[in-house]
C-alpha cells in the first residue's frame, strides 16, 4: 500500500491511474482536499476498484494523517498535494503558504512519527517522495545552462517560493531526523486531465469556444514541456530505486516558447476540428499584459535520472501534444464538468485585459 496526497489533481490522478494499471500493483490510499482543481471525475476509471481508497481531507489535518497512516500502514508516501498556479499565487498567496508549507510540514511530522515506530525491515524500506517543480530554481537567460540538481534555489513567485520552502523542509527532515526522503523537480507538465487554467488546456478550450487565446507579453517565454505519463513513469522509477536524500530533476527535453506552443495547438485544431467559418485558430491569438515577475526561461538537465536510474521520456513534444489535443476533443463531458461558474468568473477577472 502507498499513500498518495493530491491524487485527484492533474498529475496526482494520472499517477494513481498509471500506478493501478501496472501489473500486480499495490493499493493506493488517495488523500485529496478536493479544492477547485481536485476532481473525483479524474478517477472515474478506478471507481469500484478495491485497490483504490479515496479519502477527502487536508494534508494539514494532523489527526487525519495519523489515522490514515496507522490504519493503512503504507510503505511509501508520494506527496503531490499543492497549490500550483502562479497567477493564483500572485492574487492570493496565503493559500499557497498554508498548503505547500504548513501542509508539507504536518505531513512530514506525521510521516516521521509513523516511520520511527516501524519495525526495522519496514523502516529501512519506507520512502517519502516529495514532488516539486523546476520553478524553485528561478529563471534562466537564453544562454544559461539548464537547471541541475545543484543549481541554486532562487524562486521568483509566491508559488515557487512556497514550493522551495517545502523542498527545504523535506531536505531538513532527512538530514536532521534521517527520514528517507526523495525529491523530484519537474518541468512543465501537460496532458489529459489538466485543469483549464494552465496554458495548453486553456488554449485548446478557448480556441474551440471562439474566444481569444491569451499570450502573456511577447510570448517568447521558454519552458521545458513534459508529458504527464512520462512524469509518472519517472516518479515510479525514483520511488523504486532512488537514493534517500537525493534530488532528481525530471524534464521532457522539449524547450519551447509559449507562442510556439499555442501555434502548434492551433495547427492541430485546424487539422482535427476545423473552424466552421473556415478561418484559422491562430487568428484568435491575443497578447495581454505580462505577468508580474514572469520568469523568462526554464530548462531541465535530466541527465542524473537518466544516468543513475535509466529513465528518459518516451514522448516527444509532437507526439505528446497530439495525444493531448485528441484527449480534450474526445472528452467534452469532463470539460463541461470542470468549467464551473467559479472557474469562469476567475478567468474573466484575471484575463480580462
Amino acid at each position: 500500500m502507498i499513500l498518495v496526497t493530491g491524487g485527484a489533481g492533474f498529475i496526482g490522478a494520472n499517477f494513481v491511474l498509471d500506478w493501478l494499471a501496472q501489473p500486480a500493483s499495490e493499493g493506493v490510499v488517495n488523500l485529496d482536499k478536493l479544492t477547485y482543481a481536485g476532481n473525483r471525475h479524474n478517477l472515474a476509471a478506478v471507481a469500484g476498484d478495491a485497490r483504490h481508497v479515496f479519502v477527502q481531507g487536508d494534508i494539514a489535518d494532523r489527526a487525519l494523517l495519523d489515522r490514515l497512516l496507522g490504519e493503512h500502514q503504507p510503505r511509501a508516501i508520494v506527496h503531490f498535494a499543492a497549490e500550483s498556479h502562479v497567477d493564483r499565487s500572485i492574487h492570493g498567496p496565503e493559500d499557497f503558504i498554508q498548503t505547500n508549507v504548513v501542509g508539507t510540514f504536518r505531513l512530514l511530522e506525521a510521516a516521521r512519527q509513523y516511520w520511527s515506530a516501524l519495525p526495522a525491515i519496514k523502516k529501512e524500506a519506507f520512502r517519502f517522495l516529495h514532488v516539486s517543480t523546476d520553478e524553485v530554481y528561478g529563471t534562466l537567460s537564453p544562454t544559461d545552462p539548464a537547471f541541475s540538481e545543484t543549481t541554486n534555489v532562487a524562486p521568483n513567485s509566491p508559488y515557487s517560493a512556497s514550493k522551495a520552502a517545502s523542498d527545504h523542509l523535506v531536505r531538513a527532515w532527512h538530514h536532521t531526523y534521517g527520514l528517507p526522503v526523495l525529491t523530484t523537480n519537474c518541468s512543465n507538465n501537460y496532458g489529459p486531465l489538466q485543469f483549464p487554467e494552465k496554458l495548453i488546456p486553456l488554449v485548446i478550450l478557448n480556441a474551440l469556444a471562439g474566444k481569444p487565446l491569451p499570450i502573456y507579453g511577447d510570448g517568447l517565454q521558454v519552458r521545458d514541456w513534459l508529458y504527464v505519463s512520462d512524469h509518472c513513469a519517472a516518479i515510479r522509477r525514483v520511488l523504486q530505486a532512488g537514493r534517500p536524500g537525493e534530488i532528481y530533476n525530471i524534464g521532457g527535453h522539449n524547450e519551447k516558447t509559449n507562442i510556439a506552443i499555442v501555434r502548434s495547438i492551433c495547427a492541430l485544431l485546424d487539422e482535427q476540428r476545423p473552424r466552421a467559418d473556415g478561418g484559422k485558430y491562430e487568428s484568435q491569438i491575443t497578447h495581454v499584459t505580462d505577468r508580474p515577475g514572469h520568469d523568462r526561461r526554464y530548462a531541465i538537465d535530466a541527465g542524473k535520472i537518466a544516468r543513475e536510474l535509466g529513465w528518459t521520456p518516451a514522448e516527444t513534444f509532437d507526439t505528446g501534444i497530439r495525444k493531448t489535443v485528441q484527449w480534450y476533443l474526445g472528452h467534452p463531458e469532463w470539460v463541461a464538468q470542470v468549467q464551473s461558474g467559479a472557474y469562469r468568473e476567475w478567468v474573466a477577472r484575471h484575463y480580462a485585459d
